[in-house]
Formats: C-alpha cells, sequence, structure tokens
C-alpha cells in the first residue's frame, strides 16, 4: 500500500508504474501547477472547488495520521462536511494548503511503511485511503485539464 500511495502522491519511478501512467507527476506536482484562482473555481454545475477538493483530502489524512499515532477512533467526533467548506484561497493559503497537504500525505506514507497488525476494519481502512486519494486526485484532473498526468503510450 505504501508503494501505490506514493505513486498517487508524488508520481511512479520510471520503470515501475501501477496506478499511474508512466512520467506521470503524481498529485503534489500536479497541484503545483494550477493557480490560487483556478483552485478556487467551483468545478462544473457547482461542483466542489480544486480547493475544496485538497482541503478534504487533507483532513482524510490527519484523521488517518491521528488513528497511526495512536487514537484509537479519530473519525467518531470527524466532521466530513466541514472538511468541504474551503472553498476558496488565494495565492498564500493555496501555498499553504498544499504543504499541509504535503506534509499529512508524508507523515501517512511514513506511517504506511511501518508494518503493523490490522484488523479487518482498520486493514480495509488503510486500503480504501489509497482509492480515496485516487478518487480525488481524479476528480481535479476532471476539474482542471493543467493538473493531467500524460497519456498512456
Amino acid at each position: 500500500m505504501a508503494r501505490l500511495f506514493s505513486e498517487l502522491v508524488a508520481g511512479p519511478p520510471p520503470d515501475d508504474a501501477y496506478m499511474l501512467n508512466p512520467g506521470d507527476a503524481g498529485l503534489l506536482r500536479s497541484l503545483d501547477k494550477i493557480s490560487a484562482s483556478a483552485a478556487s473555481r467551483p468545478a462544473s454545475a457547482g461542483g466542489a472547488s480544486i480547493a475544496a477538493h485538497v482541503d478534504h483530502v487533507c483532513y482524510g489524512l490527519e484523521l488517518l495520521n491521528r488513528w497511526s499515532n495512536g487514537d484509537p477512533n479519530p473519525w467518531a467526533t470527524a466532521d466530513w462536511a466541514a472538511s468541504w467548506t474551503r472553498g476558496t484561497v488565494d495565492d498564500k493559503g493555496w501555498a499553504a494548503l498544499r504543504s499541509r497537504l504535503a506534509d499529512e500525505a508524508r507523515r501517512w506514507q511514513q506511517a504506511l511503511e511501518q508494518p503493523r497488525d490490522l484488523s479487518d476494519v482498520e486493514l480495509n481502512g488503510v486500503i480504501g485511503s489509497t482509492a480515496h486519494l485516487a478518487y480525488h486526485l481524479g476528480a481535479i484532473r476532471q476539474i482542471d485539464a493543467s493538473a493531467r498526468g500524460p497519456r498512456a503510450t
């Protein structure tokens, strides 16, 4: 799981792609191509902005990191609706949000690299974290074509 999560966040190594096409920049570098104004624009038909997607992903990773650091159930008090409230950002706020994402992703990546015994529920959550990130990467890339990766060859 650590390998697949890393590929989504940072792109695949040149000769070993499983989730993305070879040469894909991954989520973090893809977001660097997007301006704060573009990140703040709502998706078509009134959907969430890229900034809202990123804030939501950060929140999910923060909960996972709390769990990996010993909180037995950080989801018990989770407010998922609040994780969608950041719809717009200025340049400084966009840089801070991307930095927060990079930090939370790095921390979760490190947690995924540590062997641990998992219950079925925990294992499903760990696997789901990668699927969840893949979903949001795809959604972001549908909202702004400049964030898309290379086509398959």
